[in-house]
Parts: structure tokens; C-alpha cells; sequence
């Protein structure tokens, strides 16, 4: 039998902006549950759930982990995932596998912009909630403000189930107005009677018998309490908010008490939806560990001492060690050896999961983020994850010779382990590009590289795929004759040149008449053509958008020869470009920027700046401004560091190609000089 059973368990995912205590929380709750002997911090770098080099480095969480954590009688799953906005892809993964949140604010702050963001992300994903206000120790913590920020931001849905005692460094604990007879300080009776009405009005409003009751005056019972807001919480009607301090662990205890006894187990959060594969028939499985197995893995490492390691979540039936499962996407069998526990780093060994338990295996060969891993007899296909696009994009390149063979199978195995990050080739500038959320994502991957794979990595801005074409017509001739002994070579061309709409690409033809130019050396002169569009000749970019006919010419009997003819149509194109007015193309690029009302003046003065062309502003009703812009590929490099600092991390974009334009012609003379210096500096 399993360890813990399925209503015994509960998967709880930590939300929040980038610096509100997710982490600490996570290491006091380890600490209080005697899971760990001592309490890890930040500043050391020595906390349970942050334990990559690179967090312990930079003082932040980077990747979504976590954290078995046993507590009286049952067995909490702590999802650590990451605040910063360059994570969001992490969070995707945490939240996707969890039964409910818990969001933590900062004492002194309040709601900030992350705790938007994950809110909407628990929205998405419809999880049950609660709010743990953090580091209530702090100067300028206030709970009260936090309330009413909370309160404006989501709702009267917001209520206190605790309120503390002291506040900033006289902060002692928090009254649990759940109690029956709690002690309170002669101070505070006011404010946990205020509290208590609050609460019991939201409890109250669960249920029709509840709310008669409280409205003939009758106080309802601590079990109608209990139950009451259990009820609410999981509907979404209630979200209760507690109070603590990670780092003197007060709060964590009760914080505990109140995910096992009001937040959902996975028997409680429903059957879920699985595809039946090679036929269009749907399953609802339910959590049961006597199910059919079903398995989703939301999480994928590469571990330096035991190769690939995939974290999974059981949906239906029990996973079990030494045995056999299907990966129903790649429709292959893998060899399953030990299942294990995490806590953090730490992997323990475990005979089997039930189901609605979250665990990891490693050495899966097929099996990549998303997978289902299931029975060959009975198959399932669980809905898959559903990553952020990128939208920062670097150049990479080996650092050395050595670095040349490692850095394909090091970018592909970087990817696998964070799908949010995306590797192309542009088929212009023929550069490989990583792409991601931000430019501490991309970095940060550079640094795993490194550190697992062996590979050293440059990063550079990435070239932007200029093109050439023509804005006038032109003919002209060339005449190619050599003579160097024996057959010479001669080739004898007129070329007409003239513009095509912008996409049209190239087109060659031939009016030659009376056999000027014999048949069989036409095909020559387009070979020739069609060499030299490969180099403009304003900074030698690709020519395009243009038509090319061969229009007369004369031949040799004796020295004309295909080659001759090639070489002929080659120069012959060149000149003609040079005649018929050459321009530079520049990408542009289509995009839909996102941004809270107040920053939209601002975002629109900064595309403009960018040469930008706005195409419209339509507000969403939430407070948010969606900009539709087309803007050139150029100036938008490092547009998501940009907009990320000018809305407070709030904005967000797309931007996809959308179609060529003529540069400025003022600015052509400086852009060729860049080029041609980033060309001499080998970047």
C-alpha cells in the first residue's frame, strides 16, 4: 500500500510576486513538520526548494520544485515555483499538477503586480485558494493595509481568519477566529470582533440554512464554521487570508493545519478529462488509486548523477516501482526502476504513489514533459501543458572549437528540461537563436549549460534579416568576352530589370526572339541571375521582389558556352541593380501590446520612438489597453526587457513577422556603416 492515501493528500502550489516569502515559507513549513533539522536561508543559499547553483547564486528561485511535507497525518505537496516573470513557464508547470494555492504577500507591500498575475494564473487553472500574508516582522508591515489592498484588488471574497498580535518586530503570532474561546488581548478585542463578523457573514453566505440562521441571530457552531468555509473555499467564494513570519516560523504551523483540514484532496477535486488514442472517444478518469493508471509528467531535470529526471503527478491508479508502463504520446514501452519522493534535491525512495501523489523517475528514454505515461492495455492521453511563447531572442554560438560538437545535444537537452525555452534557425542569417520569456531566462540556460552539459555559450544580439530590392526599372547590357588561346569565352546580354510588389519574391523570363541568344544558353543566364541575388549591393543583402527578363543579346559560334553566359547574366544583373535605383528592406513586425490604462501613454511614446506605426487602441474593460503596432524588427531586439521595465513587469506582447518595408533613406548610410563594423569585429 501506498504511504499516504489519496484523501490524505494535498497538492499546494506557492504563488506570488518575486520576493514575497515563497521560499521561506516552504523552508519554515519543512522545518515545523521536522521534515528538516535546521532552518535553510536565502542568504546562505541553503534552503530546501531552492537548490540550484544558479538560485543560490542570484538570491531567487528559478525553476518550479518540490516538497514532501508529512504533517499530522497527512502529506502536503509544496510547489515551489518561482515569481519572477522570466519563470512563467515554471509556474504553467506547478500549477498545472496542484489541487489548490496558496498566495503569498509581502507584509510591507501588499499586492504587487506578480500577485495579479498569479492570481489569474489560479483563475485559469480554477484552483481552491488562500492568502498567507509573509514577513510580518518587517518595517511598514501592516495586515490591516494588506486587507484592504487584497480587498480592492480581488474582492469582499478576501477575508481574515487570524488576526496578529503586535505588528513589525513586536509581531508575537495571530488569534484564530476559528477558535472558540481563543485568548485575546484586551488591545485587539475590537479587531477580532470586527474580524469574526466578517468571516462568519462570508461563512454564512455558503450555504441557505447558514445564512437564515445568521440572519435570525443565531451564532453558528465552530463545526458549521469549519464546514461552512471549507465549502467556500472550495467553490471560490471564500479565499481566507493568514498571517505569519517564515523566518521566525510563526504562522507556518497553523497555516499547515488549515491546508489539511479546509483545502481540497485530489479525490475531492474531480475526474479528469483523458483522451482514448486512435479514436476520438473521451474518458473522465477519477483520482482512485484503483483505477487504470494515468500519469501526467509536468516537470522535466537533467540530474548530474542520475541523467534525466521526470516529475509526475498520478491522476488514476497507483505507480509502482519495478515495472513496466506506455508512453501513450510516443506510443513506446519504458522500463520504470526506483519511484521517488522529492524534497527538493533530496529523492527517497517509495514502493508506489496512489493516486493524486506527485513523484519522479528517472532514465525514461522517451518520455519528455507533457507526456502521459500509462498501461499498454488500457491507454490514456492526459491534456498536455501549454508553455508561453517566447519573446526574447538570442544569437548563440560556441565558445571555442571544442564547444562546437556539444552545443546541438546541449541546446536540445536544455529545452527538454524547460520547454519554454525554444531553439530555431533563422534561414536568412542562418544564426541559431534561444528563445525565452526574458533575458535572465536565456542567460540562466546559458549558465545550466555550462554547469551540466560541459558547453560554453556566447550570446549576441541577433542579426536582423535584411533584404534588397530595386525601385525603379532598368535595362542594361553586359558583354563578357575573354580570349586566352584556343576557345575563348564570350556572352552577350541585355537585361530588363523592374520592381515587384512587396512578397512577389523573383521572377526571370525571356523574350529573345530570332535566336540572338540560343536556347540552350538561357537557362545559363538565369543560373547567373539567380547566383547573384544571394548579394545586393547596398550592404549585401539578399535581392528581392523583382523581375528579371532577358531581352536580346549575341552569341559565338565558336567561344559561347554555358559558363560564358552565366557569368554574363551575373554581372549583368549587378549592373542593372546598380542602375535601377537600390533600396534596403527591413522586417517589420506586427504586435499586440498589453498594458495596465495608466502606461499606455507612455508604451505608444515608446513605439513611436521605435518608429513605430500604431494601428489602433482598444481598451479591455479590466483597466488594460490592448496597442495593435507595426514596428520595425530593429528596434524591437530587446523589446521585452523594455516593456518590462516601463510597465513595472506588468506588459506583455506578441510579435510575429509581418511583411517587408523600405528603411528610411536617411537612416540607410549609418546602418550600412553598423553592419559593416559588427561584420569587421567577426559578430
Amino acid at each position: 500500500m501506498p504511504d499516504f492515501t489519496t484523501d490524505s493528500i494535498r497538492n499546494i502550489v506557492l504563488l506570488s510576486h518575486s520576493g514575497a516569502g515563497k521560499t521561506m515559507l516552504c523552508e519554515s513549513m519543512l522545518h515545523v513538520a521536522g521534515v528538516n533539522n535546521r532552518l535553510g536561508t536565502i542568504e546562505d543559499g541553503t534552503t530546501t526548494s531552492d537548490f540550484e547553483p544558479e538560485e543560490a547564486r542570484r538570491g531567487t528561485s528559478i525553476q518550479t520544485s518540490i516538497a514532501a511535507c508529512p504533517w499530522k497525518g497527512g502529506k502536503i505537496n509544496i510547489i515551489d515555483t518561482p515569481g519572477y516573470a522570466d519563470y512563467r513557464g515554471e509556474v504553467v508547470s506547478g500549477v498545472r499538477v496542484a489541487d489548490s494555492a496558496v498566495i503569498v504577500v509581502a507584509g510591507q507591500a501588499g499586492v504587487e503586480v506578480g500577485t495579479r498575475q498569479m492570481w489569474q494564473f489560479a483563475d485559469n487553472a480554477n484552483l481552491p485558494r488562500l492568502v498567507f500574508v509573509s514577513k510580518l516582522d518587517r518595517d511598514n508591515a501592516d495586515f490591516g493595509r494588506v486587507m484592504e489592498s487584497l480587498t480592492q484588488a480581488f474582492g469582499r471574497k478576501c477575508v481574515a481568519v487570524q488576526v496578529p498580535i503586535g505588528s513589525e518586530d513586536s509581531f508575537s503570532g495571530s488569534i484564530n477566529l476559528l477558535d472558540q474561546d481563543p485568548k485575546v488581548p484586551a488591545d485587539l478585542e475590537e479587531a477580532v470582533e470586527a474580524a469574526r463578523e466578517l468571516l462568519t457573514e462570508a461563512v454564512a453566505e455558503t450555504d441557505d440554512d447558514l445564512t437564515m440562521k445568521y440572519l435570525e441571530g443565531e451564532p453558528l457552531t465552530p463545526e458549521e464554521m469549519r464546514e461552512g468555509l471549507k465549502a467556500g473555499i472550495a467553490s471560490g467564494d471564500i479565499v481566507p487570508v493568514l498571517a505569519g513570519n517564515s523566518v521566525s516560523e510563526l504562522g507556518a504551523a497553523e497555516l499547515m493545519d488549515a491546508l489539511i483540514d479546509l483545502l481540497p484532496s485530489p479525490a475531492d477535486a474531480g475526474a479528469v478529462d483523458a483522451t482514448i488514442p486512435g479514436s476520438d472517444d473521451m474518458a473522465e478518469l477519477a483520482c482512485d488509486s484503483a483505477g487504470p493508471m494515468a500519469a501526467l509528467v509536468f516537470k522535466t531535470a537533467a540530474d548530474p548523477f542520475v541523467g534525466k529526471l521526470s516529475y509526475f503527478r498520478v491522476y488514476s491508479g497507483t505507480f509502482a516501482s519495478d515495472s513496466q508502463i506506455w508512453n501513450a504520446n510516443e506510443e513506446e514501452g519504458e522500463r520504470i526502476g526506483q519511484v521517488f519522493v522529492l524534497t527538493g534535491k533530496t529523492q527517497s525512495a517509495t514502493a508506489e504513489l496512489a493516486a493524486g501523489d506527485i513523484g519522479a523517475v528517472s532514465k525514461l528514454s522517451t518520455v519528455l514533459t507533457g507526456h502521459t505515461l500509462t498501461t499498454r492495455e488500457k491507454p490514456f492521453v492526459l491534456p498536455g501543458l501549454t508553455f508561453p511563447a517566447p519573446v526574447f531572442h538570442m544569437a548563440v554560438f560556441p565558445k571555442s572549437k571544442a564547444d562546437v560538437d556539444k552545443m546541438t545535444s546541449s541546446l536540445s537537452r536544455i529545452v527538454e528540461e524547460d520547454p519554454s525555452l525554444v531553439v530555431s534557425r533563422e534561414p536568412d542569417t542562418l544564426e541559431v537563436l534561444l528563445g525565452g520569456l526574458g533575458d535572465t531566462h536565456v542567460d540562466v540556460a546559458v549558465d545550466k549549460m555550462k554547469r551540466k552539459f560541459g558547453v560554453e555559450i556566447l550570446l549576441e544580439v541577433p542579426r536582423v534579416a535584411y533584404k534588397e530590392t530595386i525601385a525603379n526599372p532598368a535595362r542594361v547590357e553586359y558583354r563578357h568576352k575573354k580570349q586566352s588561346g584556343g576557345h575563348g569565352q564570350f556572352g552577350h546580354v541585355w537585361l530588363h530589370l523592374e520592381p515587384l510588389s512587396r512578397g512577389e519574391g523573383f521572377s526571370f523570363d525571356s523574350k529573345i526572339v530570332g535566336g540572338v541568344v540560343p536556347r540552350e544558353y538561357i537557362p545559363s543566364v538565369e543560373k547567373g541571375v539567380q547566383r547573384s541575388l544571394s548579394g545586393g549591393v547596398v550592404a549585401g543583402f539578399p535581392v528581392v521582389d523583382l523581375k528579371v527578363t532577358l531581352v536580346d543579346g549575341s552569341y559565338h559560334s565558336v567561344d559561347s558556352s554555358g559558363m560564358s553566359f552565366e557569368i554574363a547574366g551575373a554581372y549583368a544583373f549587378s549592373k542593372g541593380v546598380r542602375e535601377a535605383t537600390p533600396v534596403l528592406l527591413e522586417p517589420i513586425m506586427r504586435a499586440s501590446v498589453t498594458v495596465p490604462d495608466m502606461f499606455a501613454g507612455d508604451i505608444i511614446g515608446d513605439l513611436n520612438s521605435k518608429r513605430g506605426r500604431i494601428l489602433g487602441m482598444t481598451p479591455n474593460g479590466d483597466g488594460e489597453t490592448l496597442i495593435e503596432v507595426e514596428v520595425p524588427q530593429a528596434e524591437t531586439l530587446r523589446y521585452a526587457t523594455d516593456l518590462r521595465s516601463q510597465t513595472q513587469g506588468v506588459g506583455s506582447f506578441t510579435m510575429d513577422f509581418d511583411h517587408y518595408e523600405q528603411v528610411p533613406q536617411h537612416l540607410v548610410g549609418r546602418l550600412v556603416e553598423q553592419l559593416q563594423e559588427r561584420e569587421a569585429a567577426g559578430v
